[in-house]
């Protein structure tokens, strides 16, 4: 499977046989996206943010809440979650989204995820997973401390940060490197894709950070 991030909260997983691009992401963001095909598009929260599904051609799945869907091979779980930092009159909710895809990889992409998730059934939910996408910048998300918190919880072979400080953001939010301080981990360099396998994952957690594409 090849992971290519492209701002935001917005990746495309792409396997043999599908395609999956999450939260393609809108201008507003600082990020604007390519045109794109795909058969599947996860929504984590409803918002132009996260939902910005314009530029994604073919006629794709989309997916925008709780559940269970198989899509072309690709089995995907959302799991709702609060939104504790979200104000009082604001009803949306968080979804997260598990992939288990043909070659036995199992992806988890937390969203717009607030809080480090303290229910021993969500934990559980999650904890089998192989690579983690997992927001870091803080301000509306989980900030690098929380983040380190859910990766020692989750305990994922691949961590993939999302939602950070770039020079496309003009927004208040925390760089990468507050996450790789929090983990003890030397600065990493940014790859412009990963690829990854069932048989080649790592035996200890590895940190991969990606350079958005345009």
């Amino acid at each position: 499977m090849e992971i290519t991030w492209y701002g935001q909260t917005c990746f495309r997983l792409k396997t043999r046989g599908a395609i999956v691009i999450t939260d393609p992401c809108g201008k507003d963001s600082g990020y604007e996206l390519p045109r794109m095909t795909a058969h599947i598009v996860t929504v984590s929260l409803d918002d132009p943010d996260y939902n910005n599904c314009g530029p994604v051609r073919g006629d794709a799945k989309v997916i925008d809440g709780p559940g269970e869907y198989e899509v072309r091979g690709v089995f995907v779980t959302g799991i709702a979650t609060e939104m504790k930092k979200a104000k009082k009159s604001d009803q949306r909710k968080n979804t997260i989204y598990l992939f288990d895809l043909e070659d036995g990889l199992t992806v988890c992409h937390l969203g717009n995820l607030d809080h480090v998730p303290s229910s021993q059934s969500q934990i559980q939910a999650l904890s089998d997973m192989d690579v983690l996408l997992i927001p870091v910048g803080g301000i509306k998300t989980i900030n690098p401390n929380q983040a380190a918190e859910v990766i020692g919880l989750l305990e994922p072979k691949i961590v993939i940060p999302m939602h950070y400080k770039t020079k496309r953001v003009s927004r208040r939010l925390q760089a990468v490197s507050g996450l790789l301080n929090e983990m003890g981990i030397p600065d990493v360099a940014p790859q412009d894709s990963f690829e990854v396998s069932k048989s080649k994952l790592p035996s200890e957690t590895q940190v991969v950070v990606l350079s958005y594409q345009e």
